[in-house]
């Protein structure tokens, strides 16, 4: 587990340079007080670890950039991939103040040993109007514009690089326009924004911090959303927290309208990871990490120890 005695942590995300796993993860002071306050002060942390459990906390990866700047408020969540010629590149969200709230958009740090960042020029993936909803669309019934938490992979037949991430559509009910945002690069350093990958109206605000992922040969799309953020739901009781679509492939496309709640709201941002094996030992299967999100006291803020994680009959059980 990684808590901080002095921060609050939150959304994260990992990557494994082969020898050690790499942790980076948002905190915020907890001189705050507020923990809602923590969101316009995030920076990115970063942690190294043998056994994906046991954490020593390195220099830190992120900042916010002075001012004007796409990411002049806070930097938000993201992940890490390789490019072949060994260079690592870590995609972000960055905060800025809009017309009705905070402007979101997608930037990328590259670095040599995962130690030392350098920023890119940026923003690299704003919202396209002609797919997303921006400002002028909600007409300030939603709070911000969303385009954040970036997901990077590669093209499965080799074209390129896919970015699925947290956006909204332009139509559809305004309580239930989450949609999985895409965009397309030849290198990771030049993006073309292209329609969602999912349909709105399928009972989700927002579809945050989503992760493709492959399960005992099956795919699923993991994602999260909270109380607020859920649209009305057939299934009394519905609260928020983790959730999981099973899909044909990495990318898509995802029946979000039935999806699978694997957790409530005590756990937050579901990451599932396939830890490396070593010779000599059983082949380990997937874990599944999550933050501790509502405690009996309010907001926790702590990454927590991973559990198994299986698919049994198009479903992930965790444990």
């Amino acid at each position: 587990m990684l808590s901080l005695p002095d921060s609050w942590v939150w959304d994260f995300w990992t990557a494994d340079d082969g020898e050690r796993y790499h942790l980076f993860f948002l905190f915020a002071s907890r001189a705050l007080g507020d923990p809602d306050a923590r969101h316009l002060r995030a920076s990115v942390g970063h942690a190294v670890s043998d056994d994906l459990v046991h954490w020593e906390r390195v220099a830190d990866a992120l900042v916010r950039s002075d001012p004007p700047a796409f990411d002049d408020i806070a930097t938000w969540t993201g992940s890490v991939v390789r490019h072949p010629d060994g260079t690592w590149f870590c995609f972000y969200t960055g905060t800025t103040r809009g017309p009705l709230g905070v402007d979101q958009a997608i930037g990328a740090a590259t670095s040599d040993d995962l130690f030392t960042w350098h920023k890119l020029p940026g923003p690299l993936v704003v919202p396209d109007g002609r797919w997303y909803e921006v400002p002028a669309d909600g007409g300030g019934a939603w709070q911000d514009q969303t385009c954040r938490d970036p997901w990077v992979l590669p093209d499965p037949a080799g074209d390129g690089w896919h970015m699925l991430y947290t956006a909204r559509a332009k139509t559809g009910a305004i309580n239930a326009r989450g949609v999985v945002g895409h965009a397309w690069s030849p290198d990771l350093r030049r993006w073309e924004s292209g329609p969602p990958l999912s349909e709105s109206d399928q009972g989700f605000g927002q579809l945050e911090v989503v992760q493709p992922v492959v399960v005992d040969g099956q795919h699923f799309l993991v994602f999260s959303c909270a109380d607020p953020e859920l649209a009305p739901r057939s299934a009394p009781g519905t609260g928020g927290g983790i959730w999981a679509a099973r899909s044909p492939g990495p990318l898509g496309p995802w029946d979000i309208a039935d999806a699978q709640q694997l957790t409530d709201t005590s756990r937050y941002v579901g990451k599932v990871v396939t830890p490396r094996h070593v010779p000599g030992q059983d082949s380990p299967g997937a874990l599944f990490l999550a933050f501790h999100d509502r405690g009996p006291d309010g907001f926790v803020g702590s990454i927590a120890d991973p559990v198994g994680v299986r698919a049994v009959d198009g479903r992930l059980v965790l444990g």
